[in-house]
Order: structure tokens, then sequence, then C-alpha cells
């Protein structure tokens, strides 16, 4: 998708994706033999038979708006349309309906294809609504929506019971989203978070009832609602150093870009010779240079102390641990002076410095690697106060032979303070 379009729509299809394969593994691997998203809708037959599977994906949730906010809702999934992975991505619009009719009836559409000889998925959406606490005038109130997606593909008896989940994935909605968004250029209005435990809406909230997907704002407006498939916060983001659908972008993009570059020549011809999306994927990977590698290592965002009444406002743009143009870092690039943190700060008696040597005291409780680390001396590299004023020590370990690789590339352990004792 275009780095320009809507950031929703990207946020979207980038979700839409993840975990379609796994890796860019050759033909032989078993480990894409078949797909491997999250959101799966089975044919009701086929779910019917474990407790853990489902035929519907259903949303429950709040929204605040006049009576004539008009609403639209889409379905988003992928549908198997060859071997392994290969998949073909659908979308099911309902068009744009005032809240109270929506209330009044709910709307309707079904879908079906396309198919390969046994396979196809049919299905429907509906989304439907009820107003829970009018204004005087009922010009505008609280209202209950609901939007549930089905598949109602039909299987025989004796084919729901001889179906394996390869065959029945075939026959699925895979990675299945739901995006609710208030239409623009009316009344407007605002969706209430999902997660909200506390405040006026909390019991409307308790009683929805969210089944197969994980409903959050996604938007900073709050004018739409995204039903994932996996576990987001609201108003999830695209890093802008991601190079998008890469089916592992939210959580491993730079090791799956390694990967990539790993590869020989005959690995990735033969990979791409699986399916297009990834043929096209490891294409887009195989053009990223180092710099944009690094520039997926991590980001932080600095806060100063919020300015006294009629300061100069504060730059609380995030920044990237690697700030460099496309043409890469110069030699000897200083990592460490783009984000230094405190100098110098005091805790109770003891003085940190930045530059200065502790011995680590993690204890003997912890992990494993806590306890290999209990006793040595490390050089203090960076020290931060975390916005819940905590302070945070980065070190590097004195005798560890990569501790030099560590502190050009802006990777430190860190610790407490309480977890070291200052030489």
């Amino acid at each position: 998708m275009d780095e320009h379009a809507d950031p929703l729509e990207r946020l979207v299809a980038s979700l839409l994706h993840e975990g379609y394969a796994l890796y860019p593994y050759t033909p032989g691997a078993t480990k894409n033999s078949t797909p491997t998203p999250f959101g799966i809708l089975y044919p009701p037959a086929y779910a019917a038979r474990e407790p853990t599977t489902f035929d519907h994906l259903q949303i429950e949730c709040i929204l605040v708006a006049p009576a004539d906010a008009t609403v639209e809702a889409s379905a988003l999934f992928l549908q198997a349309s060859g071997p392994r992975h290969q998949a073909v991505e659908r979308r099911i619009d309902l068009p744009a309906t005032p809240v109270a009719e929506i209330a009044a009836q709910a709307v309707e559409r079904t879908f079906a294809g396309p198919s390969t000889s046994d396979d196809g998925v049919t299905g429907r959406v509906i989304l439907s609504g009820v107003l829970l606490a009018p204004t005087p005038g009922f010009e505008s109130g609280v209202w209950r929506l609901k939007l549930r997606i089905e598949n109602t593909t039909a299987l025989l008896p004796e084919e729901a019971v001889a179906l394996d989940r390869g065959a029945a994935l075939r026959r699925s909605c895979l990675s299945t989203h739901a995006l609710l968004r208030i239409g623009s250029g009316g009344p407007g209005g605002r969706f209430i978070s999902p997660v909200e435990r506390e405040g006026e809406f909390a019991p409307d909230i308790a009683a929805s009832k969210n089944v197969n997907t994980w409903p959050v704002l996604a938007t900073p407006e709050d004018d739409a609602l995204l039903g994932a498939a996996i576990f987001l916060p609201d108003h999830p983001q695209m890093a802008p150093e991601s190079h998008l659908n890469l089916f592992d972008n939210t959580e491993i993009e730079e090791a799956l870009l390694l990967h990539v570059h790993a590869l020989s020549d005959g690995e990735r011809e033969a990979i791409g010779e699986q399916d297009p999306a990834v043929r096209e994927m490891i294409a887009r990977a195989l053009a990223t240079g180092p710099a944009e590698i690094l520039s997926l290592h991590g980001r932080m965002t600095l806060k100063d102390p919020k300015p006294a009444k009629g300061g100069e406002p504060i730059d609380e743009s995030p920044v990237s641990p690697f700030p460099f143009p496309a043409a890469g870092p110069p030699i000897g690039f200083p990592f460490q002076d783009e984000i230094p943190g405190e100098e110098r700060i005091e805790v109770g008696a003891q003085v940190y410095e930045r530059g200065g040597k502790v011995i680590l005291r993690p204890g003997e409780k912890g992990n494993p690697h806590d306890k290999m680390l209990h006793g040595r001396i490390a050089t203090l590299e960076r020290i931060f106060i975390g916005y819940d004023d905590r302070v945070y020590l980065g070190v590097t370990v004195d005798d560890d032979p990569g501790q030099d690789l560590l502190r050009e590339s802006g990777r430190y352990l860190y610790f407490f303070v309480h977890e070291v004792e200052v030489l």
C-alpha cells in the first residue's frame, strides 16, 4: 500500500497480513504449509467441533452521537486462493447509514466466493444498534452498536467430520478484521474505548460482548473503531520506519529484513515462486539498505519537564536512535550522543554520573541472566528518568567482549538504582 495512504487503512492492510507467511521459508519447509493467521472464522459445522474455534466475529461498542450521524462498517479478511498460504484480500462494506436507522432496522449484506473446485466461502455482515440513553429531545444519545461477521459456508455432515484443519482453512475467513467509522461530512460523534474500565460508560462497556476479536479506538479523533485479530492498544500507529506488509512487521520486522538479506539468490528465487505476495515482499526487503534496517532497531520518546506558564514549548516528537541520512552513518558516528539522557543525577545521598563505574547487584532471585551479572563491574552509559519518576541506568559490562558493539549500536542493559553499587 502507498505510504501516503490513510494511516488507518495502512494499519489495517498491515494487520491483515500478520502471520500470512511466518518467514520466507523455502518450498519444502512445513512451517508455511497452511496459513497461520489469527481471527479465523471457520465453517459452522467445523467450528462446532471445538470450543476454541468460531464461525463468527462480533463487536459490541458504545457510540455517542446524534441520531442522524452516519456509521460505515467493513469486514476485511483473507481467503485462501491456492496451496500453502496463498490468499486474496476480501473486503465487504456496508453503506453509511444514520445510527437511528441502524437501531430501527439492522443493515445486512451477504457475500460469496470466489471459489476453486470445492473451495469457497459464504457469509454475511450485520450491523445493528440500540439507543441506550437519549438526551432531551432525542437529538443525540448513547448507542450500543453490534457488528457481526459470520461464515455461513455449508458443509455436509460427513464432510464436516472428515475435514482436517488445512481443508477447513480453505473454507474460512482468515485474519478477519472489522472496522466501524463515523461518516464524514455529518454531525459527527465518538466511540468510547472498549477497554475503558472507569467512568460513566464503564457499566455499558462491561455489558458489551465481543467475540473472536479485540476492538480498540483507531484514530486520534475516536471516530473509528478497529476489531483487530491480535491485542493492540487504543490508537495504534504504524512506525514511520516500517516497510509495511512484511507479515511480521508488528513484532520483528528488522529480523525479517536481515533474514531476507542473508538468503542466497537461489533460496530467494525458490521462495518467490510460491506466492506473488511473498515475491513482492522479498523484493521490497532486498531494496532496504543498512541505514533503513538500523532505523528499525529501536525508538525512544524523550520528554523534558513541562515549561513554566508562558515559557517556550517543548518538542516531544519521537527520537530515532539512528537519525542518519539514507546514505548511512559516517565513520565513527557517535550513536550515544544522539540520546544523551542525564549527565548526572543524585538519588538520596548517592551520585550517579555518565561514564562512572558501578557493581551490578540485581540479586540472585531473578532470572539466570541476572545471576550471571551479579557482582560484575559495569560502566554507566545512560541515565534516564521515566514518566513514573523512576531512574533507569543503562550500562555496558566491562569484561564483556561485545561491549564496544553494544555501545556503538546504543544497546544497553538497564537497572534501577537499588540494583547497582557505585564504585
